[in-house]
């Protein structure tokens, strides 16, 4: 590659080459690096122009001006280019010829050189979370008598009571519970969301809220007849149905709250309720609105009541947020959240964050083993450079919002705060390179963020990660992610699995995650079937014979380590992976409904949308019926026994 190309490159965090899964250096395309330094406004396109973008950036190094935003920790302090003053967020003002160390957590504004800098002051680290153990659930399959059709924030406050009193769990992960565009058809995927900063109303208990309780017996009973019945696969775009006239029934019946203007909304709740009201006006992909409605602004006046109708529904889903972490809190137990990467490229974030977002760019994973075409998630990645300029505000937004409601975060391909694979518009996934990002300022702010939230935090590392990922994450006392399947020793030739006496402390522990096979679909090979079934396995023999000698190693270990006796039968080796879970040196175990109770379905199969039933699969039992099933007592008394 053209030495000056990968000069500028270097320059705007764009990757010129990297490592593979396999550790094999790979370079990426010429024409890919200009595509992409296109898409952040660096013109390298002509040697002409490229010169000329190249002696920018060699004159902004030279001349040590300080990047938009900068990071610091309290325990140390950073020197600086020249004097300035430091503005503190009570708007209290010193000269500083360097950013002391023993300053408090928080953000600052550093004006020096006739600029304001960003400055974000971090601790070292989180608390070390205790050695604990508790569930991961996809609440939309949680269901009871009284959810209707869906899992709901009802049916977690009856989990974790459950579960914190009887069993002292200590924590529960949720999947994402962001939110989706209130219009069919709905996103399954709790992945692709339309916002990441609010909640999903799909997950609102109806029944439970307050003008339920003070409408009358006509609109109770009207609403009570709304009420879905549950099925093999859980249907979401009649759920909302369902609980969409419901809503609307209690929003008139309480006198539709702020139509009238009188109960004010933070910018933020506005901002997103205009955008729904809107999609069910104009459709759910707003690049196909009319043009003076493609960015934010005031509602049509004629929409004033459907923007007051979802912004009384998202309080409500807030409230009922408050109300399960109150509970579980109450019981001993943390709620965690999941972050998700991104958003849709037509959703609400991206509509109100368009010039933060580098959108028509679709993040994902380059080539492996695993997906030898590479992963295009469909999602816009943020814009490095666009998250300097404006002091990572979006960011740190988006941050507060999840923890506004939470206990911890889980961050979804926590990598992404290190780098991202950017799929340039109409490319293929292999036709891509990583931008990096300031992982400083990334880490900072989640740091401070969940500091002043009292959060733990997890980063989901698996998969081809970098080694100053888990060394970072670790440095933080933030947990990564050990599953049982890939937990090995990459130092011995073969890779074996590791013993639980040699797994890492600053991890959680699982079976397996959400994309991957449960512990009955691992031990009867159902992760191959479904996918030779679905026709996504070029050798079903080879891959037939590996699920086998993956199962044979798993059982030999578990035997070896005591945990299973010689010739098990599936329902016993089940308990035993979780007794293997439990005896591990990880901080956290967490423990899947659908491992305890022999689901062979995954939740989400990789590689497919509707061929399989992603996100659609109901745990085979009820809430009701789990808390009496006795698969549940053996796991439980193995969990606790480990970690007493």
């Amino acid at each position: 590659m053209d030495d000056e190309l990968g000069e500028l490159a270097a320059a705007h965090g764009v990757a010129t080459g990297y490592r593979d899964g396999d550790r094999r250096p790979v370079t990426v395309d010429e024409d890919v690096v200009v595509r992409v330094l296109g898409l952040l406004d660096v013109d390298a396109s002509t040697p002409q122009a490229r010169r000329a973008a190249l002696a920018a950036a060699r004159d902004r190094t030279a001349s040590g001006v300080l990047p938009g935003t900068v990071a610091t920790r309290t325990d140390r302090a950073r020197a600086l280019p020249g004097p300035g003053v430091l503005v503190d967020e009570h708007g209290r003002r010193r000269a500083v010829t360097e950013i002391p160390a023993g300053l408090e957590p928080g953000w600052y504004v550093l004006e020096t050189a006739g600029r304001e800098v960003t400055v974000v002051v971090a601790p070292p680290s989180l608390p070390d979370p205790e050695r604990s153990w508790g569930w991961m659930l996809q609440l939309y399959a949680l269901h009871s008598r009284s959810s209707w059709g869906i899992g709901d924030l009802g049916d977690l406050r009856e989990f974790t009571a459950w579960t914190g009193r009887e069993h002292g769990a200590g924590a529960v992960l949720l999947n994402p519970l962001h939110a989706f565009t209130p219009v069919p058809p709905v996103q399954p995927s709790p992945y692709t969301p339309s916002s990441r900063r609010f909640g999903t109303p799909l997950a609102l208990r109806i029944t439970d809220l307050d003008a339920y309780r003070a409408a009358d017996a006509r609109t109770r009973a009207e609403i009570d007849a709304l009420r879905p019945e549950g099925g093999d696969r859980i249907d979401h775009d009649r759920a909302w149905a369902a609980k969409r006239s419901a809503l609307e029934l209690l929003w008139r019946s309480s006198g539709r709250p702020g139509w009238a203007g009188a109960d004010a909304v933070d910018d933020d709740l506005a901002g997103f309720a205009t955008f729904c009201a809107l999609a069910e006006r104009f459709g759910g992909r707003w690049s196909r609105w009319p043009e003076h409605l493609r960015r934010p602004g005031p509602a049509p006046a004629e929409l004033a009541p459907r923007v007051a109708f979802h912004a009384w529904v998202q309080a409500q889903v807030q409230s009922q947020l408050a109300a399960a972490r109150d509970t579980a809190r109450a019981h001993g137990v943390r709620i965690v959240h999941d972050l998700a990467v991104g958003c849709d490229p037509e959703g609400a974030d991206a509509w109100a964050w368009a010039d933060m977002l580098a959108l028509g760019v679709r993040v994902g994973a380059p080539p492996d083993a695993f997906s030898q075409q590479g992963q295009d998630w469909g999602l816009p990645p943020w814009r490095p450079d666009r998250l300097d300029a404006t002091g990572y505000a979006a960011y740190r937004d988006l941050l507060r919002a999840q923890l506004r409601q939470a206990d911890g975060l889980r961050i979804d391909h926590v990598a992404g705060l290190w780098r991202l694979w950017w799929v340039p518009p109409g490319e293929s996934a292999d036709r891509g390179t990583y931008v990096h990002y300031d992982a400083e300022v990334m880490l900072a702010v989640l740091t401070l963020e969940a500091h002043r939230a009292g959060a733990l935090v997890i980063g989901e590392d698996l998969g081809t990660v970098e080694p100053e990922v888990t060394e970072g994450l670790a440095e933080r006392h933030m947990l990564g992610s050990s599953v049982l399947w890939f937990t090995r020793d990459l130092d011995v030739d073969g890779e074996p699995l590791l013993p639980p006496a040699r797994w890492s402390a600053d991890s959680v522990a699982t079976v397996s995650t959400h994309d991957l096979p449960t512990a009955m679909g691992f031990l009867r090979g159902e992760h191959v079937r479904a996918r030779a079934e679905l026709g996504l396995l070029d050798d079903v023999a080879v891959e037939e014979r590996r699920a086998a000698a993956e199962r044979a190693e798993l059982v030999a270990l578990l035997e070896a380590e005591g945990f299973a006796a010689p010739g098990a039968d599936d329902e016993a080796l089940v308990v035993a992976m979780h007794a293997f879970l439990a005896a591990t040196r990880s901080r956290l175990a967490l423990v899947s409904p659908y491992d305890v109770i022999g689901e062979v379905r995954q939740p989400n199969l990789p590689g497919t949308v509707d061929e399989y039933p992603n996100w659609r699969l109901p745990l085979p039992v009820s809430l009701e019926e789990l808390r009496g099933d006795p698969r549940v007592r053996a796991v439980v008394d193995v969990m606790r026994a480990g970690r007493p």
